[in-house]
């Protein structure tokens, strides 16, 4: 059996990411817990590919279905010229619009994913929902950012305004594969390890409001026989809230 090298290269990165984020994951599934129970929502916003993390925990198989993905036009890798998204997610004033769309409410719960955590949208997401009450978790490289200067105006930083900070213990750039003779790097790791650590956060989100003895809201996967009507009347409990009905 062929050794592949990004297997090689990521497991130590997912592993690192799991023991040393453990807390962060178990404070992150009580909010989300605590958002559920509360009857509010846990909202996911990235931009570019940042914000296929906000489409993973999204009305999927055993996802939450109080969770609502901010995939606004222009910030999703849907954008066509895709190199458009990369100059819009540095527009200051963009996030106002689209946090004020998404209809976030005090004692909500904002997830934002951005690896640098050095561009303004991502930014200034998260410090509207400071002001309005709303919880921040940022998912994040804390050695990325660390390794960069903000292009917010203040020169504020993603960390800088999350109430918890979670470490996906990548590397500036994101690419991490490299090879004698060569200057590029590849296979990024952000997309796998953040969607294992929200994955992570999920289950224990769930277990939590089991033992409280609250029913969590879980997807059922489409594929499997009866799901529509399970999935049907979590779903109404919710009608008018989610972005994506």
């Amino acid at each position: 059996m062929p050794e592949l090298a990004y297997f090689d290269a990521l497991m130590p990165i997912l592993q690192k990411a799991m023991k040393t984020q453990a807390s962060n994951i178990e404070l992150l599934a009580r909010w989300m817990a605590e958002s559920i129970r509360d009857d509010h929502l846990i909202y996911v916003f990235g931009a570019g590919h940042a914000s296929i993390l906000a489409e993973e925990m999204c009305y999927r198989a055993g996802s939450l279905v109080p969770t609502n993905a901010i995939l606004p036009p222009g910030l999703t890798v849907s954008t066509r010229p895709l190199t458009m998204e990369t100059e819009l997610e540095r527009l200051a004033g963009l996030a106002e619009i689209i946090y004020k769309a998404s209809k976030i409410r005090e004692g909500d719960l904002l997830i934002v994913h951005s690896n640098s955590g050095r561009n303004t949208v991502a930014i200034e997401m998260a410090e509207l929902a400071q002001k309005n009450g709303v919880r921040i978790a940022a998912v994040t490289s804390i050695q990325h950012s660390n390794s960069v200067p903000s292009r917010h105006p203040d020169g504020t930083k993603l960390m800088d305004v999350a109430d918890l900070v979670i470490d996906n213990c990548g590397i500036p750039g994101d690419a991490l594969v490299g090879y004698e003779d060569s200057d590029q790097r590849c296979g990024a790791t952000s997309t796998v390890v953040g969607a294992a650590l929200m994955n992570a956060a999920i289950c224990e989100a769930v277990r939590i409001l089991i033992e409280e003895g609250v029913c969590p809201p879980v997807f059922q996967s489409a594929n499997l026989d009866g799901s529509d009507l399970h999935n049907a009347a979590l779903m109404e409990r919710y009608a008018g809230r989610l972005l994506y009905l």
